[in-house]
């Protein structure tokens, strides 16, 4: 947890180009960050209809085209010119003048590095007082200059060259609570940590297996955002205070580990591999929302493994499924999930929660309803 002596300094910072208060402490003196692209305060819903508008994702198509992207990347990156950080780009890319950490002095603590083709950010050394950076869409893959910057809250790294967080510094910025680093070329995630880190976006890397994330040094991560990568199991996501997991358009055939997800509130799992939902189990007890769409469930049995979630989840979305195509489908699935508020798009209505209560005995003896459509 940040200090809150170090937190309340937050709270009299001026935008250098609008001169308004920058608001920071509430309840614990937690920082708001009112800065673009937070994914942890993104609704579900917007969250889905982001996925259908043409987002970037990583895709393996088979080995041999895998093989020709790594060797035009290699070629790529040999080809990139060096462009090192200039005080000039820096002068342009500050803002939000703010009270130092010992409340003596003022600096700059935001800066706008992004789309600057920039190679080499040695020059970030010397500015102590930066706590929001964005070296998005640059070319960057040695992050060890960051080191320095102890006082670093959020950071963007969107479009780099980032392979792996070995020997890169994050893991040593004791206040660092926002990371995004979608779009790299990151393949596993040995090394990663972070004491303070509760949001961490790697949509669209390259990251086959969940291995490295290691509990005892994330233990405040509630939000992580695996989107768009190469992943057949959930296997090794061990983070107990996880609220927040994001898994859709990956390859995922089986669903393991999740059960020790107990604070677990929101799992997304669309445009995957799985034909079962096995795994989601009675530990999950504080899931809300599930969302499945686009697999290849096409039994009604399926739904039986969702029964030790069934007292507290509120939103399912099935929707793609062949499940979704059968006879009386919304029906059946009330009577398994009773508690839900919403199968996919549409709210469940009270006329359909009396017509299942009304047929609940009709779908119970009957094992596989819906079998002859599908």
């Amino acid at each position: 947890m940040i200090g809150c002596s170090y937190r309340q300094s937050l709270c009299n910072c001026f935008h250098s180009n609008t001169g308004k208060r920058f608001l920071g402490g509430r309840k614990r003196c937690r920082v708001k960050f009112d800065v673009d692209g937070v994914m942890s305060d993104v609704e579900e819903d917007d969250f889905v209809r982001g996925e259908s508008d043409g987002e970037e994702t990583v895709k393996d198509d088979g080995g041999h085209k895998e093989e020709d992207e790594e060797e035009a990347t290699s070629e790529h990156e040999e080809q990139v010119e060096a462009c090192p950080l200039t005080q000039e780009i820096i002068q342009q890319g500050l803002s939000l003048l703010c009270r130092t950490g010992n409340g003596l002095s003022h600096a700059f603590v935001k800066l706008d590095l992004k789309d600057r083709r920039l190679t080499d950010l040695a020059l970030l050394s010397s500015f102590v007082h930066l706590r929001f950076l964005d070296i998005s869409s640059n070319h960057m893959a040695d992050l060890s200059p960051l080191s320095a910057l102890t006082q670093l809250l959020w950071l963007k790294g969107d479009g780099n060259l980032v392979r792996s967080f070995t020997d890169q510094p994050l893991g040593q910025l004791p206040y660092l609570q926002w990371l995004s680093l979608a779009l790299n070329r990151i393949s596993d995630l040995e090394g990663l940590g972070g004491a303070a880190l509760e949001s961490l976006n790697l949509i669209g890397n390259s990251i086959q297996r969940v291995s490295g994330l290691e509990y005892n040094r994330l233990t405040n991560l509630v939000t992580l955002e695996l989107r768009g990568n190469q992943l057949e199991s959930t296997d090794g996501i061990y983070l107990p205070n996880l609220r927040k997991l994001y898994l859709a358009q990956n390859g995922i055939k089986r669903l393991e580990g999740l059960d020790r997800l107990e604070h677990l509130t929101t799992l997304h799992l669309r445009d995957n591999h799985l034909d079962t939902l096995d795994g989601i189990g009675p530990n999950m007890k504080a899931l809300q929302y599930l969302n499945i769409r686009g697999n290849q469930v096409s039994s009604p049995r399926a739904l039986l493994s969702l029964g030790g979630v069934a007292s507290t989840l509120r939103v399912l979305v099935l929707a793609e499924n062949p499940l979704a195509d059968s006879e009386d489908y919304r029906l059946f699935v009330l009577t398994r999930l009773p508690m839900l508020e919403r199968l996919d798009k549409e709210q469940i209505s009270p006329d359909e929660r009396a017509e299942a209560r009304e047929r609940l005995g009709e779908f119970e003896n009957e094992d596989d309803p819906g079998q002859d459509e599908m």
